[in-house]
């Protein structure tokens, strides 16, 4: 970093591996890479490597005996980590390794060669997952810092769902897709099974459509195409004789109702089970 002011000295934000930055001032705009690292306390020095963050959140490596200057370059962040054992994470089905515990999201990118459309994910227990940035630094020692997953930035049909949605459905060999029209924002899941022998169509599409506020608040009914009638009777199941029109399709209402939400645990696979458990105990 640059001398401030009249002060000729020359500044460096250092990280231990707990991401705790300190500002460090040395007098020679050019430091030996165990200079920072003694500067960031990490002893025995040959047991620690120094790191550059550089602005686009990539990393560079600084050999202990490496002149490194810290004029003008914009970079102002080091970190300091040992390099006695390496990290091991996964990147959607890919096991990957890393000989740092931490590790930005540019690098991540780069080791998963994600296609610039999209973005990465970090999966966290209990919680809604993270975005991850390129400039962002991960520890990967941290517990439960070991999933990441890449999803496409936008669907080819409307807004991007949440993450934990798209894993979901995704994961479970949905076929789907995102359809805005007049505000309103619905996924289609395509070809879903229906129950056998229970309806004259062996498949069909299901609507749901994503209240403003969502996955905080909860979507109410579903949608089928094409029309379901029950085979037995010949009738269509009970609570389904209104029609909805959306995305250039005309839809077979589902009227089933469930004021039970959960924000922050509950998603499209709750709505998915209710779906399943609908279409399993339709009645005329």
């Amino acid at each position: 970093m640059k001398p401030q002011g009249n002060d000729p000295r020359f500044r460096v934000l250092i990280a231990d591996e707990d991401l705790n930055f300190k500002k460090h001032v040395f007098d020679d705009p050019k430091v030996l890479g165990r200079q920072l690292i003694e500067a960031a306390d990490g002893h025995p020095v040959d047991e620690h490597v120094a790191i550059a963050i550089l602005p686009n959140g990539d990393f560079e490596d600084i050999r202990l005996d490496e002149s490194y200057d810290l004029r003008g370059r914009g970079i102002e962040r080091v970190l300091v980590a040992r390099s006695d054992r390496n990290f091991k994470f996964k990147i959607d089905d890919a096991d990957l390794e890393w000989p740092r515990a931490c590790v930005s999201g540019f690098v991540l990118r780069k080791l998963a060669k994600l296609p610039p459309n999209y973005n990465l994910w970090q999966e966290i227990p209990g919680q809604h997952d993270k975005k991850i940035i390129d400039t962002d630094v991960i520890n990967l020692a941290d517990a439960g810092v070991e999933r990441f997953v890449s999803l496409i930035d936008q669907t080819t049909e409307g807004d991007a769902l949440p993450s934990k949605d798209q894993i979901y459905l995704s994961g479970h060999g949905y076929e789907f897709e995102v359809v805005t029209e007049g505000g309103n924002t619905g996924t289609i899941l395509k070809a879903v099974p229906l129950p056998a022998g229970k309806f004259d169509h062996l498949s069909a599409d299901v609507l749901i459509l994503l209240p403003r506020g969502y996955p905080d608040c909860s979507p109410d009914m579903f949608y089928v195409s094409p029309k379901l009638t029950l085979v037995d009777t010949g009738q269509v199941p009970k609570a389904c004789t209104v029609e909805h029109r959306f995305g250039g399709r005309v839809w077979q209402r589902w009227s089933r109702h469930n004021t039970a939400w959960r924000p922050g645990v509950d998603g499209l696979q709750t709505m998915v089970a209710r779906v399943q458990t609908a279409l399993a105990e339709a009645r005329a």
